[in-house]
């Protein structure tokens, strides 16, 4: 059992970062320091070349906390789930400068594809962003029937004018839409999905399912794939 849990935690050190959506797999400072102290004394067996292990795992440990309490979720892999949320009555902007009510935007009767970004963001945001834009050509003739939401998770730099310029980078179609608003209705809205994490610096890539209004919604956490998103969708229509 260590030599696997060792095996995962290696694997979140090579990814860079920990899951911290639902189901993830959480490690503890113990844990990495096991881990680490396990593959040194598997290195030193290699190599025949001994080293301080407990410094060495202390040292690996306290990197990897580090390097995961200040950077996005950039592991591989997602994690489906299905909830029920209430959409909070709030009013958000969108890129074409129109003021709009939330629930409005999100009940108009077509399946609805969701995820949050900030357009400063240089890691995961771009990364969704593109999966998004590759999904649009993947979905061929349903691509005009389906709602593709981005909500600002900086509203306070996130302009409509900057909305604009991230959404034409990205080949966005009238069918996506970019919104922003206040600081209190995005975090309004990221408390409704359940996203909120009081940092940008500390968001995770996630992507909201919904067939129809008062239909529950699908949850991907992780860095999906544009084929896992139309699968997704696909899914959730068929459930529908």
């Amino acid at each position: 059992m260590k030599t696997n849990r060792t095996w995962m935690i290696g694997a979140l050190v090579l990814a860079g970062a920990g899951l911290t959506g639902v189901g993830a797999v959480a490690a503890t400072a113990e844990d990495l320091a096991d881990g680490a102290a396990i593959e040194v004394q598997h290195h030193q067996a290699t190599d025949m070349q001994p080293a301080p292990a407990g410094k060495m795992a202390h040292e690996m440990a306290h990197d990897t906390a580090m390097h995961m309490h200040h950077h996005h979720d950039m592991t591989t892999g997602t994690v489906r789930s299905t909830v029920q949320y209430t959409l909070p009555p709030v009013t958000l902007v969108r890129d074409d400068g129109k003021a709009v009510s939330l629930p409005d935007e999100l009940n108009d009767g077509r399946p609805v594809i969701l995820t949050f970004i900030y357009t400063s963001c240089t890691t995961i945001c771009p990364m969704v962003s593109q999966t998004f834009e590759e999904l649009q050509a993947r979905l061929g003739a349903d691509r005009d029937k389906v709602h593709l939401v981005s909500i600002s998770i900086d509203p306070e730099e996130d302009t409509t004018a900057r909305l604009k310029a991230y959404a034409a980078r990205f080949d966005a179609g009238p069918e996506w839409q970019h919104y922003t608003g206040t600081v209190e209705a995005s975090i309004a809205a990221q408390r409704a999905f359940n996203v909120y994490r009081g940092d940008k610096m500390n968001h995770t890539a996630v992507v909201f399912f919904r067939a129809a209004p008062g239909k529950p919604w699908l949850r991907l956490d992780g860095l999906a794939t544009p084929g896992e998103l139309l699968s997704a969708y696909h899914d959730v229509v068929a459930s529908n």
